[in-house]
């Protein structure tokens, strides 16, 4: 390429206006981001932008519309999708892709909830060396949409709750066997945060102190596990567990 065509390239490329980058946050709180600007949009909006964000596949405006507005009639359903549509305004093809009687998300658009997942199975599935960013157990915190009371979300969230947790029980399994007692720790304390009965985020846990040589460490969350285990659902540590820490049979919290 020449010196006059580089010049009317760099011309061209500096008439033409950046294509806005969109971004859709939806763990803790609901967001969308358009080139680094937060967007209102009304909750029929969000509430279908959300939706077809949680989707992997194109989805029937049919479907979208029932799911969305449950308690009212197929007709009435499809005018509030239409409405929500329309009040996207020139956001919408950004957003959302319309192929026919289907609607999915526009491509190029994030989520941080599709990056999570990601995220989440390669830990699970162990692939690769872990880096900084994998220490890290802020993002697998987060719960799905929490303000949020729709039956379209249950599954989605227990869904990434199972997941988020495994990832954290395996991030801290990997990071003790690498040594890295510290936030081997951070880890399974996160998980046994998410889910305090949950007796294999307690073992990961007690595991790490173990590992790390603080048997009292070890023995002092054996007994936080077991009295809580008692007060919630009246059931014991199993004798694997009890063997673990080198308790002889399951008791009562309190009984040697």
């Amino acid at each position: 390429m020449s010196g006059d065509e580089r010049g009317e390239q760099m011309a061209t490329d500096l008439a033409t206006p950046p294509v806005p980058r969109a971004k859709v946050t939806m763990l803790r709180a609901f967001e969308i981001n358009i080139s680094g600007s937060s967007l209102i949009v009304p909750q029929g909006a969000q509430r279908l932008v959300a939706f077809l964000a949680l989707r992997d596949r194109p989805q029937l405006r049919t479907t979208v519309a029932t799911s969305l507005w449950m308690d009212t009639t197929e007709d009435r359903a499809a005018a509030n999708l239409r409405t929500a549509l329309w009040k996207l305004a020139d956001m919408r093809d950004l957003l959302i892709h319309s192929l026919g009687s289907y609607l999915t998300l526009a491509p190029g658009v994030e989520v941080d909830f599709s990056r999570l997942l990601t995220r989440v199975k390669t830990l699970i599935d162990g692939d690769g060396d872990i880096n900084d960013f994998d220490t890290s157990t802020g993002d697998l915190a987060g719960d799905l949409l929490p303000d949020w009371d729709e039956d379209w979300l249950l599954f989605e969230r227990e869904r990434l709750r199972q997941l988020r947790i495994h990832a954290l029980e395996a991030l801290s399994r990997r990071l003790c066997a690498a040594g890295r007692y510290a936030a081997a720790v951070d880890a399974g304390l996160s998980a046994v945060t998410a889910e305090p009965l949950r007796e294999s985020a307690q073992r990961v846990l007690i595991e790490v102190h173990l590992a790390e040589g603080n048997v009292s460490e070890a023995r002092r969350q054996f007994e936080l596990y077991r009295a809580v285990l008692w007060d919630n659902l009246a059931l014991l540590p199993s004798a694997s567990l009890c063997s673990l820490v080198g308790v002889m049979g399951a008791s009562k919290p309190g009984e040697v």
